[in-house]
């Protein structure tokens, strides 16, 4: 018996894997895995059409959908991407060598509102002490010219120094001829490696992070994953299903993982990065739910209120529908 059909739009990430290849199936769901790389495409198509049934979804777009009550999909504690973002704050060497050098100073910047640059906007306030409002930010394309995606996005409700990169260049070619003076975001500009002023912020970037997992039990969120209304409305029980066999999903990865015989991914030193994900995070280092997340979700709330994005903090237990029978 055919259960209910489910369009799911997501990456093809590791802890995704089992769901696509029907390792793992959602008790009572025929679930239509659509493989797409590019999560702006995904966010857009979602937030402007609701293309899919359930779909991968920036954190911060739907907190501020959540906070405006301008919401179309309801949210699962999964999440699809996570990156700790001290790496991600890459300099012209010539202009900032240090925290201290970021005032006054032009900073590129995919999206104002993208996640990503939410947490690292957040480390640079809370752990490097820069003032946010001493800087410009530009906002375009890392890698090519003109804007980033077509998104959806809420009005700011505070005052930001941001203008929009109308230079023809990307923000990766402005930071080279050093015409801004730094870059953060979720991807890398091409400069970097290439250009010999090109440099991160943070060289050291894998020691600050495991540090700053250990004092705040932080690992940032990019992505939950999100279920159109109607759907969630007409049939509850999808939040549930989903929720579990994205869980079984995942500890299917971990299992594969794990096995000693064979390394599952072209990662040479893996059973070494194992060991170390067991010492810091105590085994699993990709809880889903809210309780083992709080700490992270608390952070990027608060961040959001800080950075002008909502009015107040919004209960963490608000941004998420139930994921039990």
């Amino acid at each position: 018996m055919s259960g209910l059909p489910i369009t799911f739009a997501c990456g093809l990430y590791d802890r995704m894997l089992a769901l696509y290849t029907g390792d793992v199936k959602p008790e009572g769901i025929d679930l239509n895995y659509l493989v797409m790389d590019n999560p702006r495409e995904i966010f857009d198509r979602m937030s402007n059409r609701l293309e899919f049934d359930a779909c991968e979804m920036s954190s911060s777009e739907f907190i501020t959908r959540h906070a405006a009550r301008k919401l179309p999909f309801v949210a699962l504690p999964v999440f699809a991407s996570r990156v700790f973002r001290h790496s991600f704050i890459v300099v012209n060497k010539k202009h900032i060598r240090s925290a201290a050098d970021f005032a006054g100073k032009k900073v590129g910047v995919p999206l104002y509102t993208q996640t990503a640059a939410i947490f690292i906007r957040g480390l640079m306030q809370h752990d490097l002490g820069i003032d946010l409002n001493k800087i410009e930010w530009i906002q375009g394309a890392i890698n090519e010219p003109g804007g980033y995606g077509n998104p959806s996005v809420m009005p700011m409700l505070k005052p930001v120094n941001l203008k929009n990169n109308t230079s023809g260049k990307s923000l990766s070619d402005l930071l080279e001829a050093g015409e801004i003076h730094a870059i953060v975001g979720s991807n890398m500009p091409k400069a970097f490696g290439r250009h010999p002023d090109v440099v991160r912020l943070i060289p050291d970037y894998r020691a600050r992070e495991k540090d700053y997992v250990r004092r705040t039990n932080i690992f940032p969120i990019m992505h939950l994953v999100v279920i159109r209304n109607d759907v969630y409305e007409k049939n509850p029980f999808v939040a549930t299903s989903l929720y579990d066999a994205f869980n079984a999903a995942k500890d299917w990865a971990l299992e594969k993982m794990r096995y000693s015989g064979t390394l599952r991914y072209m990662l040479p030193w893996l059973p070494d990065d194992v060991a170390e994900i067991d010492e810091l995070f105590g085994g699993d280092c990709w809880p889903y739910g809210v309780e083992p997340n709080r700490p992270t979700l608390e952070a990027l709330v608060n961040y959001m209120v800080e950075q002008g994005l909502i009015a107040e903090p919004i209960p963490l237990e608000k941004l998420f529908v139930p994921t039990f029978g």
